[in-house]
């Protein structure tokens, strides 16, 4: 097992140390080598002993009964050499100290190395607690219970073992995930634990929430289906692959979870699902998804319909498969080790004299719930994760112990060198929610640090590189580049040759990609990209204060059939761009998509500033809804446009510079939507901002998509070209 040290400074080498091994399969390969034996088994784990205490909320719950019975789902997977276990829980959430007791004492039983167990939590939330979080205890009894169930589970599939035959298919499930996390409105915000007036984004806004703008980011909505057979053709086990939460059931229960295992398993056989084809649904990347859809009126969700339903689009899955006798396998783990953000002076001393009030009882509220949380991260600042990649011939498989964001999952799947991959969350162990840096910015509940997300705030970059570099390894091949410039919008703003070009599709970071640059050796753009004279090349950089990864302008011309377009989300931030040597003469153009009702403020927000030029949205003051134009700092109408823009649309703007004289231009009109002129003949600055002005006066709350510069005036005709080529 490689152990990782994670300075940001090291991740390079981090990333040529895992890869730079010796390949796995040394010399030609033996004709039936990879000959493949499975066996699996569903180990009842529901409890004995009750009340027992449930977890999964701010403050405890029991329950006395069990509703649906919960079980541990183990396969073992053998090929040549290799042997790998993958173990299921109805569980909220397993900690890692019970997990490596289970898999130790496995390995003593099966041979099985501990690096090669996978060990996931489903996260039900209707579970006993094999753990404490936020306001509940660990039950003192289940974990014991639990540990030589687990050991039980795998031993008696590896005892199991047959021969047999694989494959995997895939397909998505839009109407069944969303982003339960949304991005308030900036005179709306909410306080946090600690009573400061800080949260711009939270989960569960309410249905079309007034409150709210939109999602804080994307969707994975892939539902995954791994499956075995017989060599004759019986269904043997399956495991399935879903980024949903939970939905909700009573306790105790493995939510639709199991009911998803029991219903595929019916299906698949006609008979039993937890004694004959052992089914398991594994939790994907759903740290900030939920079943409801907060942009509809109300979506409501029963957990046996809703398990139904994905096991219907998991049998047609099952009729896609092409089946394998021969596969092989590889797995590999890391270890990091990862700072938690521990309380300063001030907060410890709070949350201690919270914890003297509070004395033996249990707290209540999120203040008191938070306030024992700080003193346990200041106990424990540090946590070691293991962290985990498999194949399985084509196809690949990250185990991370935490909630991961949605995005986070797909920057996985784009990167992975293997032509499939799905993610299993809460998997050998519970350190809590990961957001993307720039998430932790915008605070609410997923950021909040308690033991449910205390990790340093660039814990995901780190995992996630470490990920990729294990699918690297078990691959034994580089990831895949992530490549956003495809699609004729794109192709044909290139072939008007930008100065600067920045699609704002970024998945990760602080600066913006400007695809206008050629691109290193390899790694092709397609038809289009110019390549750069200028001595210093335009950048540009996110202001604290964005999400990335967005649903993008509408249109087939933005990328590949099937596929969205994305943007970037600025909620309190800006893009500040640099791009030197443009004289009077130039032109910007970009899409925009307005968060905010245009009663919000004064002025709505403003879209692009550079030099004396400002363009915004007008709001309560004048122009309600239209563009408009200034030419100094005062809050002073020039031109006003003549179209009202509707809020939550989205638009495409061009505004043109020659001289004095400015023309602005909506959704590729040939009239210009504004002309004037200014006074400033010259925009010496560098700086150009874009979703705010150069002085930070009401920045925009929306969705900016495709900026592009150009150090000449486009005319009507080319602008027009621009926007009809979204729609091709």
């Amino acid at each position: 097992m490689a152990h990782i040290s994670l300075p940001l400074s090291t991740l390079f080498l981090l990333a040529l140390t895992l890869f730079a091994v010796p390949s796995l399969a040394e010399g030609p390969t033996p004709p039936g080598s990879h000959a493949l034996k499975c066996g699996a088994i569903a180990v009842d784990i529901s409890p004995t002993t009750f009340p027992v205490i449930v977890n999964g909320m701010f403050e405890e719950r029991s329950a006395d009964k069990v509703a649906d019975r919960l079980f541990a789902r183990a396969f073992v997977l053998a090929s040549g050499s290799t042997k790998i276990a993958i173990v299921v829980v109805d569980s909220c959430m397993l900690p890692r100290e019970l997990l490596d007791e289970a898999k130790t004492r496995a390995a003593e039983l099966t041979g099985i190395p501990t690096d090669h167990m996978l060990i996931s939590a489903t996260h039900t939330h209707s579970a006993p607690a094999s753990m404490g979080c936020l306001g509940s205890r660990a039950d003192s009894a289940y974990p014991k219970f639990l540990v030589p169930q687990l050991v039980r589970a795998i031993q008696l599939a590896n005892e199991r073992l047959r021969p047999a035959q694989i494959g995997w298919a895939s397909t998505h499930a839009p109407k069944y995930t969303y982003c339960r996390r949304y991005i308030r409105r900036p005179d709306r915000l909410i306080k946090d634990p600690f009573g400061e007036l800080n949260v711009r984004a939270n989960m569960h806004p309410g249905f079309l929430s007034p409150d709210a703008i939109g999602p804080s980011g994307p969707v994975d909505d892939e539902l995954s289906l791994l499956a075995i057979q017989t060599t004759d053709g019986k269904p043997l086990a399956a495991l399935a692959n879903f980024s949903m939460h939970y939905v909700g059931s009573p306790m105790v229960s493995s939510d639709y979870f199991g009911r998803f295992a029991e219903y595929l398993g019916k299906r698949l056989d006609g008979s039993d699902g937890a004694t004959s084809c052992i089914v398991a649904m594994s939790q994907g990347t759903s740290g900030d998804l939920a079943s409801m859809d907060y942009s509809s009126p109300t979506n409501s969700r029963e957990y046996d319909r809703y398990a139904a339903d994905l096991a219907e689009m998991a049998e047609g899955l099952y009729c896609q498969i092409k089946w394998q006798p021969n596969v092989p396998l590889a797995m590999q783990e890391a270890e990091v080790t990862l700072r938690r953000r521990t309380p300063d002076a001030a907060r410890l001393q709070w949350a201690q004299e919270m914890a003297k009030k509070i004395g033996n009882r249990l707290p209540k509220g999120q203040p008191e719930v938070y306030a024992l949380e700080q003193i346990m991260l200041a106990a424990e600042p540090e946590r070691t994760l293991k962290l985990q990649a498999l194949r399985i011939g084509d196809l690949g498989i990250t185990a991370i112990p935490n909630e991961v964001f949605a995005l986070t999952g797909l920057k996985l799947k784009r990167q992975s060198p293997l032509p499939a991959t799905f993610n299993i969350e809460l998997a050998n162990g519970a350190e809590g929610y990961i957001p993307p840096p720039e998430q932790h910015e915008l605070g609410g509940y997923t950021t909040w640090p308690a033991r449910t997300a205390g990790l340093e705030a660039s814990a995901e970059p780190k995992i996630t590189e470490i990920l990729l570099s294990l699918l690297e390894r078990v691959a034994e091949k580089p990831r895949r580049p992530v490549n956003d410039n495809d699609g004729s919008y794109a192709a044909t703003i290139l072939a008007s040759q930008p100065r600067a070009y920045w699609r704002l599709w970024d998945m990760s970071g602080n600066i913006a990609n400007n695809i206008s640059l050629p691109l290193p050796p390899g790694e092709g753009r397609g038809e289009g990209a110019p390549p750069t004279t200028n001595a210093t090349p335009p950048t540009a950089v996110y202001e604290s204060g964005y999400a990335h990864y967005l649903a993008g302008p509408p249109g087939t011309g933005f990328s590949h059939v099937g596929e969205t377009s994305h943007a970037t989300h600025f909620a309190g931030g800006r893009l500040r761009a640099r791009v030197p040597n443009v004289a009077a003469n130039y032109s910007v153009e970009f899409w925009f998509w307005n968060g905010l009702p245009n009663d919000a403020r004064p002025v709505t927000g403003y879209l692009f500033s550079h030099g004396p030029i400002q363009l915004g949205i007008g709001g309560t003051e004048f122009a309600s809804g239209h563009l408009f134009l200034e030419s100094d700092k005062e809050l002073r109408k020039q031109q006003e446009g003549h179209t009202a823009i509707e809020s939550r649309t989205w638009n495409h703007l061009a505004l043109v510079r020659e001289g004095n004289n400015v023309r602005v231009y909506l959704n590729g009109q040939p009239e210009p939507e504004i002309t004037g002129a200014i006074t400033n003949a010259v925009s010496p600055a560098d700086d150009w901002f874009f979703a705010g002005r150069n002085d930070k006066t009401t920045t925009f709350e929306g969705k900016l998509s495709d900026v592009a510069v150009y150090d000449r005036a486009l005319t009507p005709t080319e602008i027009a070209q621009h926007t009809a080529a979204a729609q091709r």
